[in-house]
């Protein structure tokens, strides 16, 4: 009789079943990500219903299998039925405060794939910088990254995290904020943001995207255009949160604009007449809208297909607002509690664990309205040096 094996039956393979073909899709919203895993002896077998759950799968069978002392690898018998809680799970890098490596932003898409992460959101252009480099608008990134040069993500780099990402189930969600933390669009498009005043004379200094020119709209539907072409996500992340009024308010025109369309002193009634249009121009591209949470505070009439995310720890506290935000009949995403860019000394990720993002009052299908989380790297403090440790 043969000599019995350490390890019980050897395996040489492991059969994977897909009963939805398709490898060449993009992942979105719905996709289908359960599993089952059945490791028994002399077969190893996974079937999924489509090829996103069989690459969650695959990920979960690689982490099973140990190396003993002689270098054997083995794997435990074990029958998984797997499926995620969420459909939005999600990270944001922040790509404007400090310029990501192409190299970085690779690296953490796998290691998202590891924790079985499936959302990319990339905040890619703000204040500081401009790093996405537009055919339409090139003089953006050339006047507005770090450095034209060396400090832009060129079309075939955006290309690359998108294939990057969808060959490991993740979505790339793109945000471009406005009106609001568009300084460095400034020098790239002339009389697109707001000149502020001193008394009566401009100060040289300039303020959130202009919203009472028809120029800014048929500049933010090129763009949006263009966007809209090199992301296939259905969603776009539109921002709209911050918005300081002040520099409107300095502004003569703008108030002659405020008095014609009657809206008083009301600067949030201003800041709801651009989201609005930037909404409709977004829709009418064939995408949906993620917004920040103020836009919902600010009572902005949106689409009830719009989902807001939740950003804010207090004011009101962010339980209360994943309540208000459902119990208005929008999906929500939470991350006011997910900021991986604040540090403190010792064990704080034991907060984050235990943060339970339904833990709101609200009826059942309120809780069917959260569509998930994600946590934020933002990025003032955070480069290449310190990305990995500090987000994993």
């Amino acid at each position: 009789a043969e000599e019995e094996l350490p390890w019980g039956t050897p395996c040489t393979q492991l059969l994977v079943f897909v009963s939805t073909p398709g490898c060449d899709g993009f992942p979105s919203l719905d996709s289908k990500e359960s599993y089952k895993l059945s490791i028994s002896e002399g077969s190893l077998l996974l079937s999924a219903d489509a090829v996103w759950g069989a690459l969650r799968g695959l990920e979960t069978f690689s982490q099973l299998v140990g190396r003993d002392e002689n270098g054997t690898y083995y794997i435990n018998k074990t029958e998984i039925v797997d499926f995620p809680r969420f459909p939005h799970r999600g990270l944001l890098l922040d790509t404007s405060r400090h310029y990501l490596p192409l190299r970085a932003i690779l690296e953490t898409l796998d290691v998202m794939a590891y924790n079985k992460f499936n959302v990319f959101h990339w905040h890619v252009v703000d204040d500081p910088s401009f790093p996405f480099e537009s055919l339409t608008f090139p003089e953006l990134s050339k006047q507005g990254a770090f450095n034209a040069m060396t400090h832009v993500y060129t079309a075939s780099d955006v290309q690359m995290v998108i294939e990057y990402a969808r060959l490991r189930g993740i979505r790339v969600v793109v945000e471009f904020d406005t009106p609001g933390h568009t300084l460095s669009w400034g020098a790239g498009a002339p009389g697109l943001l707001t000149p502020c005043y001193l008394g009566k004379d401009p100060s040289g200094t300039y303020g959130p995207i202009n919203p009472i020119l028809n120029s800014t709209y048929q500049f933010v539907t090129s763009l949006f255009k263009e966007v809209s072409t090199v992301f296939p996500d259905f969603f776009l992340h539109l921002g709209g949160d911050e918005v300081d009024f002040t520099c409107w308010k300095s502004n003569p025109k703008i108030r002659a604009f405020m008095k014609e369309m009657g809206f008083g002193e009301d600067y949030r009634k201003l800041e709801s007449f651009y989201i609005q249009r930037l909404l409709d121009i977004v829709s009418s591209l064939g995408k949906g809208s993620i917004v920040w949470q103020e836009v919902f505070d600010n009572a902005v009439k949106v689409k009830p297909d719009t989902i807001i995310h939740v950003w804010k720890e207090k004011s009101p506290p962010y339980m209360e607002e994943m309540a208000n935000v459902t119990k208005a009949g929008f999906r929500a995403l939470l991350s006011a509690p997910w900021y991986l860019n604040r540090i403190s000394y010792g064990q704080d990720w034991m907060v984050a664990y235990q943060v339970e993002p339904l833990n709101f009052e609200g009826v059942p299908e309120q809780k069917d309205l959260v569509m998930g989380g994600e946590a934020c790297m933002w990025g003032e403090y955070v480069d290449v040096t310190n990305l990995a440790p500090r987000l994993w």
